[in-house]
């Protein structure tokens, strides 16, 4: 595991968009099908990465309740499963069901995706406001396997709170810190 920060693509870029399997149900989605009326946040996500393993139960009390109030959700795995087989599409479908993953999780098995988004490490986060432009990225809070911190999605909850109550969001946003992307050869 190589220790890896967010790039920190730029505040206001545009939500690349993509057509990617959804590994629960087998269906191709775009971008346009997890759009959320108020915001869309896309997270780069890992089956094996320990640090997403430390936030999975946050993720998911994450989308279970900003779902309800207009956020749309997707994670995505973009790891090469042939060098990292612990991250193929069909144990990705075993790690949503067992996490009780309510939001598609996408393949990306090419990898442009990624590179669209810039994103750098999993777990990486990425919120659209109702436009889709970029209004926060980064960690989703303070919490790291093996640092006492209990997960609580702070800084993103306080982005989508921003939103929720017509507010701007903080431009003072911490990277991720988590696993590399594994990228192919």
């Amino acid at each position: 595991m190589s220790l890896t920060s967010s790039k920190m693509l730029p505040l206001g870029s545009d939500a690349p968009d993509f057509k990617l399997m959804d590994t629960r149900t087998g269906h191709l989605l775009d971008l346009k099908n997890i759009k959320g009326e108020k915001g869309t946040l896309i997270m780069f996500l890992s089956n094996h990465c320990p640090f997403v393993k430390h936030v999975n139960g946050e993720i998911v009390r994450l989308a279970n309740e900003y779902r309800q109030l207009g956020f749309g959700f997707a994670g995505i795995s973009s790891n090469d499963p042939e060098s990292y087989p612990e991250d193929h599409p069909d144990l990705m479908t075993e790690v949503a069901s067992k996490n009780q993953y309510s939001f598609p999780y996408l393949f990306d098995g090419t990898q442009q995706i990624a590179r669209k988004y810039q994103a750098a490490c999993t777990p990486d986060f990425f919120l659209f406001d109702a436009e889709l432009k970029l209004i926060y990225r980064g960690q989703l809070d303070d919490s790291r396997p093996n640092n006492g911190l209990h997960s609580n999605g702070r800084d993103i909850r306080e982005a989508m709170d921003a939103v929720l109550n017509n507010r701007k969001v903080n431009k003072d946003q911490k990277p991720s810190i988590g696993c590399n992307i594994k990228w192919k050869t």
